[in-house]
């Protein structure tokens, strides 16, 4: 019983270790708990978008935006730290121009954060960007995490991963403050009409691609750009999920690299627990504040609505641009390892059985 507890002691302070560091806030720049609590009661999860239209290729047309597979040329910014655990680093496109770059083939993250952001983005619901591509970094160490010893003038990173975050200004108590999940559960009366559908759709949606690191930083209470009133105020503030990295695999006690982006577990996992009752299947991780959310019918209905309205060409372009075929089917196994690679067409019947899913179930009230 001891070495159990003693495990479990260690396993909280590994997973506490990469959250980010809390700190205060600049004087007048913190909201008090009720300015962030009544934002929170109010604010939408979901805005309509053209779904058959959304190119999934592209992904979202924004300034800095970079094209599928892109070359991109920048410079190493040594940080004295990246937050968590994956493998990343900063660099400048160009001067003053910064950017983050996740990297690596056994980093589920450059794979599984393409994959989450695109599909929350095509149906409505808010992420920040990813744009898959390949990176020469000037000045950049072989590999960043491991070691900050300059190697050559450039380093070829292939596959990687660019994120550009939702514009718009962070509304927090202190750095990194968040939402939890329970609270999606308090809505107000001005929140957007359908408020309790489109939230419990955003659970269903989490427990779909098995999102694991549901911690509270992982979450952004955001005024868009263009919707600020003074310092803290805001007209149309939006509850969104900022860390979807880890997903598209199965959601464990341990957030773990080799349980994301793997088609052996995802394609298994169903949508829903066994019962009557609309329990979405979702383990939560030591760290998550979301485990097996339950759904009501109109959350279930409303986003079958939307994921209907997704074309096979659209799933098909999702998956390839993702560059799933570069992750092995089991991410124990090694990647070069004969018929070890995912087959496109393998996660796209997955992605559709999944989805049939929800279709295909009622929720009794």
């Amino acid at each position: 019983m001891r070495s159990r507890r003693a495990l479990i002691l260690v396993a909280v302070s590994v997973a506490l270790s990469g959250c980010a560091h809390v700190k205060p806030l600049p004087p007048g720049e913190a909201m008090t708990e009720g300015e962030r609590h009544e934002a929170i009661r109010r604010a939408s999860v979901w805005s309509p978008t053209d779904i058959p239209r959304m190119d999934m290729k592209a992904g979202p047309s924004s300034e800095g935006s970079f094209a599928a597979n892109e070359w991109v040329a920048c410079t190493y910014k040594k940080k004295k730290d990246q937050a968590g655990h994956s493998p990343k680093f900063a660099c400048e496109t160009s001067p003053g121009k910064e950017v983050k770059v996740k990297y690596g083939l056994r980093n589920a993250e450059v794979f599984g954060e393409v994959l989450s952001t695109r599909l929350f983005w095509a149906l409505g619901f808010a992420a920040d960007q990813m744009y898959p591509v390949r990176v020469r970094c000037k000045g950049c160490p072989k590999d960043p995490k491991e070691s900050q010893q300059i190697e050559g003038k450039v380093v070829l990173f292939d596959p990687a991963a660019i994120e550009i975050k939702l514009p718009g200004r962070a509304m927090e108590t202190k750095t990194d403050s968040g939402w939890k999940w329970s609270e999606l559960d308090d809505i107000g009366p001005d929140a957007p009409k359908g408020a309790r559908a489109h939230r419990d759709a955003l659970k269903l949606l989490i427990a779909f691609v098995q999102h694991t690191d549901s911690k509270a930083a992982n979450q952004r209470l955001l005024c868009p750009k263009g919707q600020e009133m003074g310092r803290n105020g805001c007209r149309n503030p939006v509850l969104m999920v900022s860390d979807l990295g880890l997903t598209f695999g199965e959601a464990f006690l341990l957030i773990k690299n080799k349980n994301s982006v793997s088609l052996d577990t995802w394609s298994q996992v169903p949508v829903w627990k066994e019962g009557e009752a609309c329990v979405a299947q979702l383990k939560g991780s030591l760290t998550g504040s979301l485990s097996d959310p339950k759904i009501s019918e109109e959350g279930r209905a409303f986003l079958a609505g939307l994921m209907s309205r997704l074309t096979d060409g659209q799933i098909r372009a999702l998956f390839e641009t993702a560059r799933v075929k570069r992750r092995s089917s089991d991410p124990s196994d090694d990647p070069e390892k004969e018929g070890a690679l995912a087959n496109v067409s393998e996660w796209v019947e997955a992605f559709k059985r999944k989805r049939a899913q929800i279709v295909d179930r009622h929720c009794a009230e």
